[in-house]
């Protein structure tokens, strides 16, 4: 949500999102920036926001307005500062160098958006930069820009890209977003794109326009079916290991601990979002 817009920030309050980019960056025009920056170091402290994890997305390294975006949001103390453009581990240092310097309380984790050639090769080593690191952020725009690639259906050009950040994301346990998608228009293009992320292993997307909101919570949610798979596989598992049997089946199949661990994220995930949808909002003197 770009920071400088009021209307949008209000409109954040009430959709069923998991966490929220007070954009500080593309969102917001120069002459904005100062305003945005003072919208949005209020807007995380907000309890009306719910549940919702509350970021900020700080202007580039390579901008007049970082340094002091990074203070401003530190003493704020959101969930999470979002950077753009991070290439390095020695970049993830800087930051967190900063956040600490500027008294950020240690709840306030980096995101880092990897949208350059360098950063897809240098994946791993952002992710395992730091503690305070937590989340990979897709930059596919800007990859499509920086590799001169076309924006096609099924993301050919960035599919190394974005395998090579699973990787990394994975290796490090690190969550990992997919990238927007631009078209506001283009329902079926973008529930493809959804699919696709999910199919390859990524734990969200971000999003540009809230029309987008319940089609993405669609496809990454569990269906009802998985969510019955899971029970059923959980219940045959534990029956089979209290009568002893060394091999366990599940509707004709055979089943192992990675299909039990599986089935276990997909009801964790559930669980998650029905407490989320419980109780979107938290009574007054909660944080």
């Amino acid at each position: 949500m770009p920071a400088a817009n009021d209307r949008a920030m209000e409109k954040a309050k009430s959709l069923p999102v998991d966490g929220i980019i007070f954009d500080l960056e593309d969102a917001v025009a120069p002459d904005a920036k100062l305003e945005a920056r003072a919208k949005a170091c209020a807007a995380v402290r907000d309890p009306a926001y719910g549940r919702r994890e509350l970021t900020i997305r700080v202007n580039g390294m390579d901008t007049a307005w970082h340094d002091d975006d990074l203070r401003a949001a530190a003493a704020a103390g959101p969930d999470a500062v979002v950077v753009p453009k991070v290439s390095s581990a020695a970049e993830v240092h800087r930051i967190e160098a900063a956040l600490v310097a500027a008294g950020a309380p240690d709840r306030t984790s980096i995101w880092a958006m990897v949208e350059t050639p360098i950063a897809m090769l240098h994946a791993e080593e952002i992710a395992a930069a730091s503690a305070r690191l937590t989340v990979l952020v897709m930059g596919t725009n800007d990859l499509a820009k920086e590799l001169h690639a076309a924006h096609v259906p099924g993301r050919e050009p960035l599919l190394t890209g974005l395998g090579l950040c699973l990787l990394a994301a994975r290796a490090t346990g690190t969550a990992i977003l997919d990238g927007v998608y631009n078209d506001v228009r283009d329902p079926l293009g973008f529930d493809a794109e959804c699919l696709q992320g999910r199919r390859m292993g990524f734990d969200g997307k971000t999003l540009i326009h809230p029309g987008q909101v319940e089609p993405c919570n669609r496809a990454f949610a569990p269906s009802a079916g998985e969510i019955e798979e899971a029970r059923e596989m959980l219940a045959a598992w534990d029956d089979a290991l209290a009568a002893g049997l060394g091999v366990v089946t599940f509707r004709g199949r055979m089943i192992e601990n990675l299909h039990v661990a599986n089935a276990r994220r997909v009801l964790d995930t559930t669980a998650a979002i029905e407490a989320l949808t419980a109780d979107p909002v938290p009574s007054a003197g909660n944080s």
